[in-house]
């Protein structure tokens, strides 16, 4: 094993020498600095390296490993969303690409520092943050956020200690989203669907003493406003053990408004329907249990309590009635919001993500004045919506204005930039990477599961032989 890994070391160093050569040797004129290694960054530096010839793209990642939320993010079960990396990686080993892993914009390197050496900066580093119930009594123990759930089965270092609480019956997920969906399929599927998944081994372990029999899945608005996708729900719906139980009143005069709706919505509603109708045939230990119209209102030792709403032109109005629900575990999965790390970034506190035109970041977000050679993409700049996809689609758009921007010299290239400096720092190159990958993928490999996830930093940066 360590000869191995001695192997790997050397052989990564020679590659890391000859990609350095290449770039060297190309003398670029133009430099951008991609920050964040997720979905939205690899997507804009594919585009820039396709369109710009004489260019290098840094990619500068506060993690030591790249991936973003198609790591940390994507359900274990899913893993064919997962194999995006193959293009990712064929993007990163470009010879006019570098990437600096375990660098914190804010903390290792300024945004002052960046601009004055590139010509242009993205910021692509995503949303980290949860958006609150702003209830009181959120900070029990038992209340978390899906987000840290989800981080906590994916392996995201510093998750790693959440202990979510499984010995109780009734979980209430609030939120009805692709991602609060993944959660309670995560809380009701057999461990053994689980086992040959990369699921972190202690939250395997925790799952395998899980108590919990019932999710409910609680949204404010009717089934006709769910954000969830029929993909997830189909999943839902073949668990094996598991009833999926709705109510009937929450489809009152649904069928009726079918011919009214978009293809995707409509086969979505008439999957619910079909569900609602087939329901009862079937028994199950575990119970799926989505609830429509409810809007959380406090929150108590063991329950939540939810204000009846009902729907007035798209939107949910509280009534006076009100329900409890058991909820021995409460998740909140109400959304994401991003937060500011350099003082230097022109950011909108209360909608948590940067001030932008089509990814053009504003000097002054009054006058729609854009600070030139300053840009964001991803959920940075859009918040926290849509797909894998759909920030695929948002990062070209705006990867696509960066080289219109210094092919019309819009932006003036003229100057020599020197790029990212990275002496003195721990930076996990992408050759650090790799041997952190084949180190996972063997250890994954010995337990029959695609890769066992490092979780600790200090561990990462070891076998990337930092």
């Amino acid at each position: 094993m360590v000869i191995n890994c001695l192997n790997i070391f050397r052989r990564g160093l020679h590659t890391s020498s000859a990609r350095l050569q290449v770039i060297q040797s190309a003398t670029p004129t133009k430099r951008i600095c991609i920050v964040g290694a997720g979905p939205a960054g690899f997507y804009a530096a594919q585009l820039i390296l396709k369109q710009l010839d004489n260019c290098v793209v840094d990619v500068v990642e506060k993690l030591p490993v790249p991936f973003g939320l198609v790591r940390f993010g994507v359900a274990p079960d899913h893993p064919e969303v997962k194999n995006v990396i193959n293009t990712f990686t064929k993007t990163a080993e470009h010879p006019r690409l570098r990437y600096f892993g375990n660098i914190s914009l804010g903390t290792d390197v300024s945004l002052r520092e960046l601009r004055d050496r590139y010509h242009a900066v993205l910021l692509t580093y995503g949303a980290d943050q949860d958006r609150q119930l702003e209830l009181e009594n959120e900070q029990l123990d038992n209340v978390i956020s899906a987000r840290k759930f989800v981080a906590w089965y994916n392996g995201l270092p510093g998750a790693e200690n959440l202990a979510p609480d499984l010995s109780g019956r009734d979980v209430t997920i609030v939120g009805q989203g692709n991602v609060a969906v993944d959660v309670a399929r995560m809380l009701l599927s057999p461990l053994d669907a689980l086992k040959s998944t990369d699921t972190t081994e202690y939250a395997l372990e925790a799952l395998s003493r899980s108590q919990v029999e019932r999710v409910h899945l609680v949204g404010r608005r009717g089934p006709l406003q769910a954000a969830f996708t029929i993909k997830e729900l189909r999943e839902m719906l073949k668990l094996p053990n598991v009833d999926t139980r709705w109510r009937t009143e929450d489809f009152s005069g649904i069928d009726m408004q079918l011919d009214k709706l978009q293809r995707p919505r409509k086969r979505l509603t008439e999957l619910m329907l079909k569900s609602l109708k087939e329901q009862g045939r079937s028994s199950g230990s575990k119970q799926f249990l989505p609830i429509f119209l409810r809007a959380p209102k406090s929150i108590a030792a063991g329950e939540m309590e939810f204000s009846v709403t009902e729907l007035q032109q798209e939107a949910a109005v509280p009534t006076s009635s009100t329900e409890r629900l058991p909820s021995h575990l409460i998740l909140r999965s109400i959304g994401y919001k991003s937060t500011c790390v350099d003082t230097g970034i022109n950011f909108d506190t209360p909608r948590g993500r940067v001030h932008n035109i089509d990814g053009r970041i504003l000097k002054d977000d009054a006058t729609g004045e854009v600070d030139p050679g300053l840009y964001v993409a991803g959920w940075l700049g859009t918040g926290p919506t849509g797909v894998i996809v759909t920030t695929m689609n948002g990062a070209f758009a705006v990867a696509k204005t960066i080289c219109d921007d210094i092919n019309t010299n819009a932006l003036d290239t003229s100057s020599v930039k020197p790029g990212y400096d990275a002496d003195g720092k721990r930076v996990v190159t992408w050759d650090g990477w790799q041997r952190i990958n084949d180190f996972e993928s063997a250890a994954g490999k010995a337990k029959g599961k695609p890769r066992e996830k490092i979780v600790n930093i200090e561990e990462m940066l070891r076998v990337a032989g930092v």
